[in-house]
């Protein structure tokens, strides 16, 4: 989904129920992604199985593009933006797997969907035109307020179990950091005019080099060559890395984008839910309150546009 901003933005129409299935389906994939990582991480650590599927799109996606470009595809002026937008790419799922050695699943889908508050302050901050909104900072503000309540509530009595909680949490708050600002780069670099499959080539390319060479470097890369890590490396791979991005990518080309990514806050919901059904992870009252008011906040970041144009059209009315 970091690729999103590569996107042009032709003429779009409002949401169908085609639309509106597609995207349920995306969001329950993307949710269970997490949970799939976690289920097999006995036998293949977390940044094994992201640089693999990584490496996987890569190569699907290289063929496309050298079809559709051939050898020029690397001297059309995108490669510094494209290695600037693979590393920031490669370092937020180097968060995300490692993070998830540390924290559940549920915490990690919630911090990771910050992205699009880091996103709407690096766009405020670079892109005359993406200023914020009074209504979109009240967004921001609830949505900190929500990470600070949440965060709080890793104070256990168990204190190591606590300490370990929190360096998970935080590394999955750094990679929504890191997913809104390869956002802002492929926005404000030669990648905002590039095909999709090159951009997501350059973030998938980048992102397995990086994460394989970790992993081999510190010990990681070992393989239990097991049924259940071989499926869930092949979901990984086959529906994440690739299927989805791209049917994400035809939904943008369709329809509106705020309709879309009002949707896609259903992608945190059935993470923690995925979390708490199949690993049977805790949910405590203050992350559950702190969950909350960051979608809240996202939801007000994300839905201005659309709530100040149902108010015109109100009045209008």
């Amino acid at each position: 989904m970091s690729a999103v901003a590569a996107l042009p933005a032709p003429a779009r129409r409002p949401l169908d129920s085609l639309a509106t299935g597609v995207m349920l389906l995306l969001c329950v994939c993307w949710g269970f992604q997490q949970i799939a990582i976690k289920l097999v991480a006995a036998d293949i650590s977390p940044i094994m199985q992201v640089g693999l599927r990584s490496a996987f799109a890569a190569l699907v996606l290289g063929a496309v593009v050298w079809r559709a470009e051939g050898s020029r595809a690397l001297r059309d002026g995108t490669l510094g933006a494209g290695v600037l937008v693979g590393l920031l790419f490669g370092v937020e799922f180097l968060a995300i797997a490692q993070g998830l050695v540390y924290t559940t699943a549920s915490h990690m889908s919630v911090f990771l969907y910050t992205a699009p508050i880091f996103t709407a302050l690096g766009l405020h901050w670079r892109v005359p035109e993406e200023r914020m909104a009074p209504l979109q900072w009240l967004g921001v503000a609830v949505a900190f307020g929500g990470i600070a309540v949440a965060f709080l509530g890793n104070g256990q009595p168990q204190a190591a179990a606590a300490s370990n909680m929190l360096l998970g949490d935080s590394l999955g708050l750094l990679g929504g950091l890191l997913w809104g600002a390869t956002t802002v780069a492929i926005r404000r670099t030669a990648l905002s005019e590039a095909a999709p499959s090159k951009t997501l080539f350059y973030q998938m390319a980048i992102a397995a080099l990086v994460l394989l060479v970790y992993a081999a470097a510190t010990g990681n890369a070992g393989i239990r060559y097991t049924p259940s890590a071989m499926l869930s490396v092949a979901f990984q791979s086959v529906v994440v890395a690739l299927s989805s991005y791209l049917a994400w990518f035809w939904l943008l080309r369709r329809y509106l984008a705020s309709r879309l990514s009002i949707l896609s806050f259903m992608t945190p919901l059935f993470g923690v839910s995925f979390g708490v059904l199949i690993l049977d992870e805790p949910l405590d009252g203050a992350f559950v309150l702190g969950a909350l008011m960051v979608l809240a906040g996202i939801s007000l970041v994300s839905g201005a546009g659309l709530l100040r144009e149902k108010l015109r059209r109100g009045r209008r009315a």
